[in-house]
């Protein structure tokens, strides 16, 4: 599906065609993506004419129509005479911090690119498309990397750059992706938030100047999120073109877009260049993480689902896929830090006959670890809450016909540890300079080898201990004093990347380790929720906020990007913590469900109906775990639109069967008759709902299926439908 002929490079998926050529003068320039077309040069797209104010280049002579300021390019640059937004800004030996690339070579490699060190798709057999770029005076080469993921329209991107000249040469930007658009009339959809509100969708179309969403925390965030949509002014959910740009990175990010003067659009997605500087020794190379590219022409339900299969089945490596479902109880609403053996025992035995499966010891079993402020970096066993360690407490959680699981925060320490007590230089801080505390912790420095290797050498160790087949990774705070003993004055400008490495070192070691856990992530929820992340850790906790009727705003946004199986989703106890509002348990459980699934409190103080409520959701779950997760997810309605339902479906791949959720709002007297049009079904198939009369899919689609009227506040239904 790569197709080169001259300077001319044409990538087809199965829907779409993306395309670049050299021009004659070596620039690189991008000639089209969306829809799949043809093949044929479509550089004819591109207008010539004399710009005022825009400069041109040399090699142009006389040629006063050809100006690197008003071209569309494959990769910018700065200082050369294109004021849009760079792709690429070095710092010379001499002191200059321009760039100037023109076409070299290319290359094609057998199979699908991987990164070392960084996530990327994995590919199916194939080729990978290198375009080699150099800066002859500056020594540089820039290789731009494509891969191409046919049956799910992606196309992904990398990037390396490497110092072929004798001096240092500085690397102040180096982002991931440039795209640009002959066109203006777009809109930009972000996803922002905060802690406990994250990933709302924010869409506005775009105006001349510059708009740009990012990370300076050190994480991907909580207020926003490396993933953006471009799209047509009215593109909805079934209709319009849309483009979707993700970065597969965990660290400090920027998407930037930029309506240009002549109407043309142009976005850049890469690592933050806020305190970024990666000096490159003659030989060196740096190579930026892997951006993906999907297109869809029928709106974003298409798009989500070409995202969510490729993420699910390119992406993911889940070891507990395909293997039986497992529902989880987590013990941190029911106790926080005061618990014993005994209290997690009274949970678990509470849990096991409900049909849950897996127990998860939340934050408190290790060290001095009575509150918050002390214990982070110590990960040996409390043996006052746990006397006989996990050699004990896990034995007798599997005899229960559980699994166990444990909850780390190992990026993290408190002063108040033995670990930081012997190695005070291990933590981010800034030489002269007051600390800068989040949750009464510090950040240890995962830039430097000998740090993690003395967590990673305990936690090791600990999971060693026990049939652990779980470990939720938590990390609460953002960095700020960014410092490391461990590198010279110049080389500060690297630790934010070197750190973001450190994590994906660990993680990666982990999964060698120990291939059959299951591993968790977490940031304060949903703070590193991004497809970096999801290389290594199969599911991620959504958010911090449980509340149900938030929770359908939250998982909402996420689902645009990222599949329902990755969303880590529980029911928890009312008043809910975060809101104090109550709301139904079935509701709860519906919610919960379109996620990974599980219970936060303590069922022993549930009473006997409710029980009994939770056995028909665990066995429900389990039953159609492999629909929720796996099926293709439409948004049948807005939640941020305030109506009086909030409703979402999943359908099999092969379209035989559905399963159709709706949560309605706060009860009003008079309400009117709603009947809900149904997505995806098959048209030529008749499906029974809730095992009832078959009605035609075409009927369902278009018709309808009438809702019955709410009769309190937050009540839920779910109907599902198989084809006969």
């Amino acid at each position: 599906m790569i197709l080169c002929d001259k300077g001319l490079f044409t990538l087809h998926t199965k829907n779409t065609t993306y395309q670049m050529k050299a021009n004659e003068y070596g620039v690189l320039l991008h000639t089209y993506y969306g829809p799949r077309i043809s093949s044929g040069d479509l550089s004819y797209r591109i207008q010539y004419t004399d710009r005022s104010f825009a400069p041109n280049p040399e090699e142009a002579g006389e040629n006063r129509l050809f100006s690197l300021d008003v071209m569309p390019q494959e990769y910018s640059t700065c200082g050369m005479g294109d004021y849009r937004l760079p792709s690429l800004e070095l710092e010379l030996p001499n002191g200059s911090r321009s760039a100037d690339l023109r076409y070299k070579s290319f290359r094609l490699e057998d199979g699908k690119y991987a990164l070392e060190g960084l996530p990327a798709f994995r590919g199916p057999e194939g080729e990978t498309l290198v375009v080699v770029l150099e800066d002859a005076a500056a020594q540089v080469d820039v290789e731009l990397y494509y891969g191409v993921l046919e049956d799910y329209d992606i196309i992904t991107r990398a990037v390396k750059v490497l110092n072929r000249g004798g001096g240092t040469v500085r690397l102040r930007q180096a982002a991931s992706l440039c795209l640009d658009f002959q066109r203006g009339d777009l809109d930009l959809v972000t996803f922002d938030g905060k802690h406990v509100l994250e990933r709302r969708p924010n869409r506005a179309p775009l105006i001349p100047g510059v708009r740009s969403v990012g990370s300076v925390r050190g994480t991907s965030s909580h207020q926003h999120n490396p993933f953006v949509l471009l799209c047509d002014h009215d593109a909805g959910e079934d209709h319009g073109l849309c483009y979707g740009a993700m970065l597969l990175y965990s660290g400090n990010f920027e998407a930037a877009v930029e309506r240009a003067q002549f109407d043309d659009v142009r976005l850049v997605l890469g690592i933050h260049p806020h305190h970024f500087c990666w000096p490159l020794e003659p030989g060196e190379s740096f190579t930026a993480p892997e951006a993906a590219l999907c297109c869809s022409k029928q709106g974003f339900a298409v798009l989500s689902h070409r995202l969510h299969r490729a993420i699910r089945e390119r992406l993911i490596q889940n070891p507990w896929k395909g293997l039986p479902q497992r529902v989880l109880i987590n013990n941190w609403e029911a106790t926080e830090f005061t618990f014993d053996a005994e209290r997690l025992m009274q949970i678990a035995k509470s849990a096991a006959p409900m049909g849950i499966g897996l127990f998860v010891m939340d934050d408190g079993w290790f060290g001095a670890r009575d509150t918050d402020a002390a214990g982070l970096g110590d990960w040996t066993v409390n043996r006052d809450k746990l006397p006989g360690g996990l050699e004990d407490l896990v034995p007798r959680i599997k005899a229960l016909g559980m699994d166990f699981g444990i909850w780390i925060e190992p990026e993290m320490v408190n002063e108040d540890s033995k670990l930081y007590r012997a190695h005070p230089d291990w933590a981010f801080q800034i030489p002269g300079r007051t600390k800068v505390r989040g949750r009464q912790q510090l950040v240890l420095d995962f830039s430097r080898r000998e740090v993690r290797d003395a967590v990673y050498g305990a936690l090791k160790a600990m999971l060693s201990s026990a049939d652990i087949s779980y470990v939720k990774w938590d990390m609460n705070r953002s960095l700020a004093t960014v410092w490391s003993a461990g590198l010279p004055p110049q080389r500060q400008g690297e630790v934010f990347h070197r750190y973001v490495l450190g994590v994906y070192d660990m993680l990666a070691r982990m999964r060698r380790d120990f291939p059959g856990v299951l591993i968790e992530g977490c940031s304060g929820g949903g703070g590193r929720f991004d497809a970096g992340m999801l290389y290594y850790t199969p599911q991620i906790w959504c958010s911090d906020n449980t509340d149900a009727i938030d929770r359908l705003r939250i998982q909402y946004g996420t689902s645009f990007c990222y599949p329902v199986g990755t969303m880590g989703a529980h029911v928890s106890a009312v008043p809910n913590a975060q809101t104090g509002r109550s709301v139904p348990i079935e509701t709860r459980g519906v919610v919960a469900m379109s996620g990974t699934f599980g219970y936060e409190m303590d069922l022993g103080q549930t009473t006997g109906e409710e029980r009994e409520i939770i056995r028909r959701q665990t066995a429900f779950f389990k039953e159609h775990s492999r629909l929720i997760q796996e099926g293709d997810y439409y948004r049948l309605t807005d939640p941020f639109q305030n109506g009086p339902y909030t409703a979402w479906e999943q359908v099999s791949p092969d379209r035989r069967e559905a399963l159709v959720s709706v949560v309605f709002g706060t009860a009003h007297g008079a309400p009117p008759f709603s009947t809900l049009c149904l997505k995806g079904l098959d048209p030529a198939l008749r499906y029974r709902v809730n095992g009832g009369e078959p009605y035609p899919g075409d009927v369902l689609m278009e018709a309808g299926w009438p809702l019955p009227m709410p009769w309190d506040d937050y009540q839920s239904l779910q109907f599902y439908l198989a084809a006969v």
